[in-house]
């Protein structure tokens, strides 16, 4: 039984991985492959991520560390981070979704962002990611925090013992370093960040494009075909 859970966590993990080079994902007849690329310590991944799977058929959730993608670091500067907390307000406002700060906001977690990559690979990262996201921004929960990390498994069928693991797993940076540099070679600089079909769109503001794109008729995906 472990060397068919080996091979069945290898299979997802080079699914994962082929995600920026293929195209590859689980959707509907006929319609594009999504990806979703967002870190669980973004508001603005959490603003996309409780609306994503209402406009898509199927999403594959791939975990990207935004403090490798942005050429800057907007939340650590004073004025810009609290424009952006401004923005993320009145959108969450708009959308009628709750947002709270956790109190060491802005913090790169690097464990969440590991057990992200594992929750993926075991297939539970809408649900992990989802909860991450809830504990974050509903409660103002610290995901550095190993006792709300374990909460977010748990939520998600994962395993404390699991959990923690993959949180000291180094080998859970490299789909997290390969995602990064996927996103770079596109020219992005941003997350939440979408792949439809073979196009790309960055920021929150972009899903309700993202989604009109994806209900485009095939022909306009493959204007050469």
């Amino acid at each position: 039984m472990g060397d068919l859970t080996v091979l069945a966590e290898r299979r997802a993990s080079r699914r994962h991985r082929e995600t920026f080079s293929q195209g590859r994902g689980a959707v509907g007849v006929g319609a594009p492959p999504v990806a979703f690329c967002f870190d669980p310590g973004c508001p603005f991944s959490y603003l996309v991520a409780e609306r994503i799977e209402r406009r898509f058929h199927a999403v594959e959730w791939v975990p990207v560390a935004s403090s490798a993608v942005y050429r800057e670091q907007p939340w650590s500067d004073s004025p810009a981070g609290r424009a952006l907390r401004a923005e993320a307000e009145r959108r969450a406002a708009e959308l009628r979704l709750p947002i709270v700060w956790p109190d060491h906001f802005p913090t790169t977690s690097v464990a969440a962002l590991r057990v992200a990559v594992y929750a993926v690979r075991v297939g539970a990262g809408p649900a992990f990611a989802l909860a991450a996201f809830r504990l974050a921004f509903c409660g103002g929960f610290d995901l550095a925090d190993p006792v709300i990390l374990a909460e977010a498994a748990a939520a998600a069928g994962i395993g404390i013992d699991a959990c923690l693991f993959a949180a000291r797993d180094t080998a859970n940076d490299e789909p997290l370093e390969n995602a990064a540099r996927g996103l770079l070679s596109q020219g992005i600089a941003e997350v939440p960040a979408f792949r439809v079909g073979t196009r790309w769109f960055a920021g929150e503001s972009r899903l309700a494009e993202a989604s009109a794109w994806a209900r485009a008729p095939i022909e306009a995906h493959n204007p050469g075909a």
